[in-house]
């Protein structure tokens, strides 16, 4: 799979009309990767199986339940896909993994006991190591098997290490599909490579360590890390396009070579493509009848993002920062980078930047934070900004989001009021912690601002 992202990294060498080429060069395989044969059992074969995919794992051994030791059910992340059997009854998707002795026959064992107990093998997808071959499977199977059995049945067939969790529809898109929608996503946006990597290698934790500050700083990491990266079970490094290192662990489940060649196909994507950022703007209407656009930003912003903390009261500074504010430059570069998130700015007719927001990738969490500057407050921007964060974190796949604030802060805490989701509120060391919940059902129901007029906070 990652000759794939390889093809569209060639692309990326040659000149201005890059985007272009990438982009139709992609529609054109996503097409033709759609025609794909569905797996049969009566002729025994089965295509490429999807790759490991965003949502929660479960631990090594503990097939069937969730990191509390509960089973997991169709409400969490990952929750199963019922529908009727070609048997009869419910029937729950299942995406599973296991190491089978590298022998002729070994494979056949374990596809015959799932046949026995009327489980579908939708699709299949090997991986040869030295030490055997690590095989993922997307099964349908009667909804009255457990996780726990299913890990017993494929033990009792010569499975090891067997690792499974609930699966859905989503994951009847097939790995060609998957890779080729993720590189196109890296290409048109430099703040997707985060999220792509994740979808691409499951739950995980990545970390992007910068090129410069720190004890340790990501100048010193990349000199420990080969051009080509490095893979050491769990963990895999590689050079960060920008310098620095970007370091992806998943500690319940090895990486295998082939998921190590297709992170490392979409980094080296995202390094011959160079900073981008969408380029769509839109223009708003305030309820006193002046005009502003809210765009996407990044560090070539900071310059005017500095000069608006400039002109930010104390204590309008102290409210976003939680204390007193220093130099600027010591965060914004941070706060603006596409690989710790999304920044949206809104800007006057004449340029000038008077509202900031983020939205940060937090490990397995979602921060939102606000920024408006005095003389534009109470005017809805905050709430319009918020609108359109929490509408790309839900569109990201992210569950939650949370903002860290001061309850004196009633305008943040209007804003979040305002998205119309369920909200969670925690006092932490002082400070109030926000948090709105994005499950399907919320999220139809939230009003999230995209109108062309704003309304006040």
């Amino acid at each position: 799979m990652s000759d794939v992202t390889d093809a569209v990294a060639h692309f990326a060498e040659h000149g201005t009309a890059v985007p272009a080429l990438v982009l139709a060069s992609l529609a054109a395989l996503i097409a033709t990767a759609g025609f794909r044969t569905r797996w049969s059992r009566r002729h025994g074969q089965a295509p490429p199986a999807d790759d490991t995919g965003a949502r929660p794992p479960t631990t090594e051994r503990t097939a069937g339940t969730g990191p509390t030791g509960r089973e997991t059910t169709g409400s969490e992340p990952g929750g199963s896909e019922h529908g009727g059997s070609e048997h009869g009854g419910e029937s729950a998707l299942w995406r599973m993994r296991t190491t089978v002795r590298d022998a002729p026959g070994s494979l056949a064992v374990l596809c015959a006991a799932l046949a026995e107990r009327r489980i579908d093998i939708l699709s299949l997808q090997t991986h040869p190591l030295a030490e055997g071959t690590v095989d993922e499977f997307l099964l349908r199977a009667p909804g009255e098997l457990s996780g726990t059995e299913l890990a017993d049945l494929v033990t009792a067939a010569g499975g090891a290490r067997t690792w499974t969790e609930r699966a859905d529809a989503h994951d009847l898109v097939d790995a060609p599909t998957r890779v080729l929608a993720l590189a196109a996503r890296t290409a048109l946006d430099a703040a997707e490579l985060p999220l792509a990597l994740r979808q691409l290698l499951g739950r995980c934790t990545i970390r992007s360590l910068p090129a410069t500050g720190g004890a340790r700083t990501g100048a010193r990491a990349a000199e420990e890390v080969p051009p080509e990266g490095t893979l050491e079970d769990t963990v895999l490094r590689l050079r960060a396009p920008e310098g620095g290192v970007i370091s992806v662990e998943r500690p319940h489940l090895p990486f295998t070579p082939a998921e190590f060649a297709r992170a490392r196909a979409l980094v080296e994507l995202d390094a011959r493509l160079g900073p981008r950022i969408p380029h769509a703007r839109d223009v708003l209407t305030l309820t006193e009848g002046s005009d502003i656009t809210v765009r996407r930003v990044d560090t070539r912003d900071v310059p005017a993002a500095k000069a608006m903390h400039e002109r930010c009261s104390a204590r309008t500074l102290g409210l976003r920062y939680h204390g007193p504010v220093g130099d600027a430059d010591r965060y914004l570069n941070h706060l603006l980078s596409p690989r710790f998130g999304r920044t949206l700015a809104a800007q006057t007719a004449s340029g000038r930047i008077v509202a900031l927001g983020h939205l940060l990738w937090d490990g397995d969490e979602t921060e939102v934070a606000l920024l408006v500057e005095d003389g534009w407050q109470r005017r809805g921007i905050g709430g319009e900004l918020l609108g359109r964060l929490v509408a790309m974190a839900a569109e990201t796949g992210c569950e939650s989001v949370y903002a860290v604030t001061q309850a004196s802060n009633t305008g943040m805490v209007a804003a979040m009021r305002g998205l119309g989701l369920p909200l969670d509120y925690q006092i932490e060391e002082g400070t109030l912690v926000v948090t709105a919940r994005l499950d399907p059902v919320a999220r139809s129901a939230a009003p999230l601002p995209h109108g062309e007029r704003v309304g006040r906070e």
